[in-house]
């Protein structure tokens, strides 16, 4: 079994910092659970490990693909899941760190997720229906048809929704029952960092003014003059569906950033309902004045000096 810590927590926690402390304290390197860090050029809106941070310990799955190249649920746990044997079979602790509630479950819990090839010509149709009829009736006929995935999905959440439809359309079952688990080869700890909401929220606001400073709108303009349109799902992305309307002239600057800090307070909120389910979850203070010491703590009862 090899022993793997989960560090996890809403955005702007803190657990960059934590994983960094940790990983180097622990011979450790560190796994990405971060849907929008797999892209290439997108830098400040995803709030990467900085150069220095990759220097001092290696990071895996960020900067994978483009922007514009597809990239499924499936392909990240198949790379997640070797990273992290690669990391164990050369002596060292890997760290699964981030909070993208899916690519966590899917490792941490051993999905076995159904390898069905997108189908191009089946999802543009499902697009233009939802173009044309709206996400709701789009996710009534899943809610027909696979009343479980229905479940699982928000509402408004339309690229997972016409994933479902695609499919079932391309294999004739619902993707619900093209699902199981299998506990995976891991001892696993989660520790997950919690704050106050007005604390999150004010680290949040603070980011997303730092994101500004930093020169966000420069890299949202040079990925608009590569071609990347507003439509890719990592342009639609939090941190960048936010500016569509102030570089399409809609709203004012100060109006995109006031919707930014808004949605990422709203995606901090879902965040825990993925995290609650993981597997050995322990919850730590994120303002704790002695944060490190205490995770390194339930790392080193964990590894049992295997590491």
């Amino acid at each position: 079994m090899i022993p793997l810590i989960a560090i996890v927590g809403p955005t702007a926690v803190g657990k960059t910092a934590l994983s960094i402390q940790l990983a180097q304290q622990f011979n450790g390197e560190i796994v990405s659970a971060d849907s929008r860090q797999v892209y290439r050029g997108m830098d400040i809106g995803t709030a990467k490990p900085t150069p220095s941070d990759r220097a001092a310990i290696p990071h895996h799955l960020i900067d994978i693909v483009d922007p514009d190249q597809a990239f499924s649920l499936a392909v990240y746990q198949d790379l997640a899941t070797a990273a992290i044997a690669d990391i164990a079979a050369r002596g060292r602790l890997p760290f699964l760190v981030g909070g993208t509630g899916q690519y966590l479950a899917a490792v941490l819990q051993g999905w076995q997720l159904p390898r069905v090839a997108p189908r191009p010509d089946i999802r543009a149709a499902l697009e233009r229906q939802a173009a044309e009829l709206g996400a709701a009736a789009l996710y009534t006929r899943l809610a027909e048809i696979d009343p479980v995935a229905a479940a699982s999905i928000p509402p408004n959440n339309i690229r997972r929704i016409i994933r479902a439809l695609e499919v079932y359309e391309a294999t004739g079952k619902p993707i619900s029952e093209q699902r199981s688990v299998q506990p995976p080869p891991y001892r696993i700890v989660t520790i997950w960092l919690t704050l106050p909401a007005p604390v999150l929220y004010a680290r949040i606001d603070a980011r997303v003014e730092a994101m500004i400073a930093a020169g966000l709108l420069d890299e949202v303009r040079r990925l608009l003059e590569r071609g990347y349109h507003w439509d890719l799902p990592s342009m639609s992305g939090l941190g960048y569906r936010e500016f569509r309307p102030y570089f399409e002239g809609r709203i004012t600057l100060d109006e995109a950033i006031a919707r930014l800090k808004y949605d990422t307070h709203a995606f901090a909120r879902r965040q825990p309902a993925w995290f609650r389910r993981l597997p050995n979850v322990l919850t730590l203070p994120a303002d704790a004045p002695n944060l490190q010491q205490q995770a390194a703590a339930i790392v080193r009862q964990s590894i049992g000096g295997n590491v």
